[in-house]
């Protein structure tokens, strides 16, 4: 889930960034050191939207820098459990495929991809369905439920499209074409 949090910190500036307005030296000093981090607690912080207030600088012995005490907005994502996400499979294996959810990458098991039993085609890199001939290839854009996360082994995310209105939006899409029919 997508969200925007306040976080209180102290940033250092170096003196490469005197030259331009605090404000925005803070701002540059912040996104180097928070965008793209990812912290179990928080989750990805993606981007620094705002800087609220900023508190008196100093500077430290032996550190040309100046150390600033901030109060920042930053768009932060972390899946939450049965979260619903939409993602692009990025890699398909004989396990399962990664999906790319936001800025993280989950993994549906091939026992989690659909109901019926499937196969891998590792020549073409797809998936496929014995008896709905479902295809499930690298490109797929698809829905899933957040079954899993687990912050101490790698961050790992576990996917599933085995529920109702789950899987591939191209399976979604014929779905509902039949069901006008």
């Amino acid at each position: 889930m997508y969200r925007i949090l306040t976080i209180e910190d102290t940033i250092r500036v170096p003196p490469e960034k005197f030259s331009l307005k605090s404000k925005e030296a803070v701002k540059h000093a912040l996104a180097d050191k928070y965008e793209g981090l990812l912290d179990p607690k928080v989750g990805v912080i993606l981007n620094i939207v705002e800087v609220e207030e900023i508190g008196e600088g100093k500077i430290l012995p032996e550190d040309p820098s100046i150390h600033y005490p901030v109060r920042f907005k930053g768009l932060v994502y972390k899946p939450e459990l049965h979260e619903l996400v939409y993602g692009e499979v990025v890699d398909n294996t004989e396990f399962g495929s990664f999906v790319r959810v936001g800025p993280l990458d989950g993994l549906v098991h091939i026992s989690q991809l659909m109901d019926d039993y499937v196969s891998f085609d590792s020549k073409n890199s797809l998936f496929l369905g014995k008896e709905t001939k479902k295809t499930l290839k690298e490109g797929d854009l698809v829905r899933g439920r957040v079954i899993s996360i687990s912050w101490d082994e790698g961050n790992k995310i576990g996917l599933t499209m085995r529920q109702p209105m789950l899987g591939s939006l191209a399976w979604l899409a014929d779905e509902k074409k039949k069901k006008r029919k």
